[in-house]
């Protein structure tokens, strides 16, 4: 599972698996659900993110974690 914030849209987007999305169904306003051929999502959008959640934090409670990967996006000019 990847999260990934787009500062310049203010979109979080959540990809729950890999694939490629066949199909996109706005769920409630601002949340999109990807959808791959076998009907499984694979992804949710969530537009507006800092209006809806909170970005500062991120905790991840009893997940059978093998590998957890922290990364920031390089900064403009690097």
């Amino acid at each position: 599972m990847i999260f990934r914030y787009h500062p310049e849209t203010d979109m979080l987007y959540i990809e729950l698996a890999r694939g490629i999305s066949a199909e996109s169904e706005e769920v409630a306003p601002g949340i999109v659900l990807d959808f791959d051929q076998k009907n499984r999502v694979i992804g949710i959008e969530i537009e507006d993110a800092s209006k809806v959640v909170d970005l500062s934090r991120l905790e991840v409670s009893a997940l059978p974690i093998a590998d957890l990967i922290v990364s920031r996006a390089a900064s403009a000019g690097r």
